[in-house]
């Protein structure tokens, strides 16, 4: 998919909601049950991205809207979202998030 640049829409939050999901699905492995997570601490997204992009944010807004749905308030959450000059194997979207769990 390459880098996110100018000529695609910021709301080509897709790529990090399926990033987002991939995250769920490896907590829940994990887990044995998204239930036992109490919140969402922290997202950090870094975008792939041309150096003249600036709407880092807005692409990350796929993951935190997603984890919003699926956790209500617990989904919220402090973030960070950054432009990366490249990212491995060309990937968009690079996702770490942090979740308290009991």
């Amino acid at each position: 998919m390459g880098p996110i640049n100018l000529g695609i829409p910021p709301q080509k939050g897709k790529a990090a909601r399926y990033v987002g999901l991939n995250l769920l699905a490896a907590a829940k492995e994990t887990l044995g049950s998204l239930d036992r997570i109490r919140r969402v601490v922290k997202v950090l997204g870094m975008v792939n991205s041309a150096p003249d992009f600036g709407q880092q944010p807005r692409v990350i807004n796929g993951c935190s809207d997603l984890f919003l749905a699926v956790f209500g308030d617990a989904g919220r959450h402090a973030r960070s979202a950054v432009g990366m000059g490249a990212l491995p194997n060309g990937i968009p979207v690079e996702i770490e998030a942090i979740f308290e769990v009991e």
